[in-house]
């Protein structure tokens, strides 16, 4: 496993009181997933909430509704309406021109929809920043991603607050589930630097598998990596937390010094230095949806 996979750019975000962030895809076209463009320079603005394109004050038509979230056009959602195939708040729905809040519950055939678009945002997380939505936490990754959309993202899985890496954000909940489920979780790569060198005998116990409080611990693959020292290796997981890393570690003695998401499936960091945001392509979206 080589040392240069994923690669980085480096970059020290300038502070919550910096100057204005330089990513050039705020405004209405931000959601464009064609474009690859990430901010020229990391600066994460001061704390904001993200804000939907309409207050939850705000209301909007229902099928208008139903077909922002890609279920159908305007005139198809006016048949399911009629047919009393919506429901909104728990109450079936059948009067034309009826008009919700964003905020509102709205179910098509008993499924939840969302109006806003799905949204695939790739930031190369750095030092000092928690994985959280929380206010309360101090700086956040949302912090990092605020100007990347209007659209109600969140983080799918943590880094530490002093981990660096890959963090995906998304409001498509088919691929967050795909990411959270046990056993056809998406692979994340990790390079990780001890206090110490690793015992080869403890490289085969984490291969093999390690078993504590009677549940089996397991990792994709583990191995040196190439021309380093014999403190740093690289780890594959689908675990989407790294909680699973110091489980492992602790267990044998060591101390995790530094780590570093590298890979998220095909996804690297290549072009994206730290502190930097981009929406995946088409390519990579698809990529990701067949994994």
């Amino acid at each position: 496993m080589s040392r240069n996979q994923g690669g980085s750019g480096k970059g020290k975000p300038s502070g919550r009181g910096s100057s204005k962030p330089t990513n050039k895809r705020s405004g209405r076209k931000r959601d464009n997933t064609k474009s690859n463009n990430f901010s020229k320079e990391n600066s994460p603005n001061k704390k904001q909430k993200q804000v939907s394109k309409s207050s939850s004050s705000d209301e909007i038509r229902l099928n208008k509704y139903i077909a922002n979230s890609g279920i159908c056009s305007r005139r198809d959602a006016d048949m399911h309406i009629s047919i009393g195939s919506v429901t909104v708040n728990g109450k079936v729905v059948t009067e034309m021109g009826y008009k919700v809040k964003l905020d509102d519950e709205v179910k098509f055939d008993g499924a939840r929809i969302n109006p806003e678009k799905k949204t695939y945002v790739l930031l190369n997380k750095p030092k000092g920043f928690a994985t959280t939505t929380s206010e309360s936490k101090g700086r956040t990754v949302m912090d990092l991603v605020a100007n990347a959309t209007n659209a109600r993202i969140k983080p799918i899985g943590r880094l530490g607050r002093n981990s660096t890496g890959l963090l995906l954000f998304t409001n498509d909940d088919v691929i967050v589930k795909k990411f959270t489920n046990s056993k056809n979780g998406v692979e994340r790569l990790f390079e990780i630097e001890l206090d110490k060198n690793l015992k080869y005998e403890d490289l085969k116990k984490i291969q093999e598998g390690i078993r504590l409080h009677g549940k089996l611990v397991s990792v994709e693959e583990v191995s040196y990596i190439e021309d380093a020292p014999k403190s740093k290796i690289g780890l594959k997981i689908k675990n989407t937390g790294n909680t699973i890393l110091h489980t492992i570690f602790d267990h044998l003695k060591y101390d995790i010094i530094r780590v570093d998401c590298v890979a998220i499936g095909h996804l690297t960091k290549k072009d994206l230095p730290r502190g930097h945001w981009k929406h995946l392509s088409s390519q990579e979206l698809n990529t990701l949806k067949m994994l």
